[in-house]
């Protein structure tokens, strides 16, 4: 018998977006696993997830997500994550893996997949699409992502500012992910490219500690949340479908 392990996006917080087919997948599987944090604090998918299964079909695998500097050790946590998923592949034959927004995004799901297919052959892998932190984002603030024909480009400031200014020189809107440690650099980088304007900012999207804030005020703080979002919406001049 094949086994099954399926990558659920359940979106960036709030458990009213979770869409219908991934909470299908979720209460289909088996066994759900959870990423936790090698603190062993509860996470946004454990959280979400437990809107809708029960503790008891929840399984917490460790990542080392706090470590940003050794990867040695990020790579050695996310073998061991591997070989749990793969255990419970072999005693159950269908895992679902929770992942904050959508599993095809920067997500912890991939590196996941990888190693499963190398310790499970045969293992059947699917995702069921999330809804994204930069979808919400624009969603509760109003901003617009694209219209007509505007590029949008979507930057992991873990990468450092120096990419997210390149992006916001060009066309279209930009989206910078995971940019809270680096809020001076992203401010100075909005400043210097003239994209401040309607620029806007969020971090816990749907939970009570949500903050949706106008990029100019990230001038006034030091780092934010680590997983905050921006968006810098597009030049425009205002005509109604100017640009289609």
């Amino acid at each position: 018998m094949s086994s099954t392990l399926i990558g659920v996006g359940v979106g960036p917080g709030d458990p009213e977006l979770v869409t219908v087919k991934g909470v299908g997948a979720l209460r289909a599987a088996d066994v759900v696993v959870v990423p936790v944090m090698d603190t062993g604090e509860r996470g946004r998918a454990e959280a979400t997830v437990l809107h809708y299964v029960p503790g008891d079909k929840v399984e917490r695998v460790v990542f080392a997500l706090n470590e940003r500097t050794d990867r040695g050790r990020r790579e050695a946590a996310w073998d061991a994550a591997g070989k749990r998923v793969a255990e419970l592949l072999r005693r159950h034959g269908s895992v679902a893996f929770a992942t904050i927004g959508d599993p095809n995004v920067y997500s912890t799901f991939t590196y996941l997949a990888q190693t499963v297919e190398e310790l499970v052959p045969g293992t059947v892998i699917e995702t069921v699409p999330g809804i994204t932190a930069m979808q919400d984002l624009a969603a509760r603030s109003g901003a617009v992502l694209t219209e007509g024909t505007e590029p949008l480009t979507l930057v992991p400031v873990t990468a450092g500012a120096a990419v997210l200014k390149e992006a916001l020189q060009g066309p279209g809107t930009v989206v910078a992910y995971k940019f809270g440690r680096l809020a001076q650099e992203v401010a100075a980088a909005l400043r210097e490219t003239g994209r401040v304007e309607d620029a806007v900012w969020g971090s816990a999207l749907g939970l009570p500690e949500e903050s949706i804030r106008p990029a100019a005020d990230l001038e006034e703080g030091g780092p934010l949340p680590y997983l905050s979002t921006l968006i810098a919406p597009a030049r425009r001049d205002g005509g109604r479908g100017g640009k289609l």
